[in-house]
């Protein structure tokens, strides 16, 4: 993955929440002290990820998974691979942990800034994720398709976030949908 091509999409990101200006200020930090590794599981203190804010037609349904070592509900994503960008990384892992074909892409700027810290695992040290994430349009009538990665797969509304997963992660990407 281009560093360059990284360090000038996050820098062209546009906050819309006092987070959103924090979180891009410390990717871009971390960008900078990691020019080579930024996305790569061996640097110890995190990685950059990429996730999908995946939603239907009418804007009124989200696909999430129940992430099988979180055991939480989220949005789809995760690491990135041999991707040449970080909207190629959400793509393959909005179709990888879903199954879906007809999923893509509503605008190429980044829809999201993240910074969360995935706990200590067998054989991995506490580390953070620096997640950008992209706004993707997918069929919610479309079969879904379980991976290992996952508990289940659900095509949720507004409410059912707000009441059931109010992470502010999730209510801050549920606020900017339109």
């Amino acid at each position: 993955m281009d560093f360059e091509t990284t360090q000038k999409a996050i820098d062209n990101y546009q906050p819309t929440h006092p987070e959103d200006a924090q979180f891009r200020t410390e990717l871009l930090d971390f960008i900078a002290r990691y020019p080579e590794d930024f996305h790569r599981r061996t640097t110890l203190e995190g990685h950059l990820t990429a996730s999908a804010w995946i939603v239907n037609a009418t804007r009124d349904r989200f696909l999430l998974t129940h992430h099988a070592k979180l055991k939480r509900w989220l949005q789809l994503g995760g690491h990135i691979e041999d991707d040449a960008t970080l909207v190629d990384a959400a793509l393959r892992e909005a179709r990888e942990e879903s199954g879906l074909f007809t999923v893509r892409l509503v605008k190429p700027a980044i829809f999201d800034l993240d910074i969360h810290t995935i706990p200590a695992r067998k054989g991995e040290p506490e580390h953070l994720h620096l997640d950008v994430r992209f706004l993707l349009e997918a069929d919610d009538q479309e079969p879904l398709s379980l991976t290992e990665e996952s508990h289940a797969l659900a095509w949720v509304s507004a409410d059912t976030i707000r009441k059931e997963h109010p992470d502010a992660s999730m209510l801050r990407m549920l606020s900017k949908t339109h």
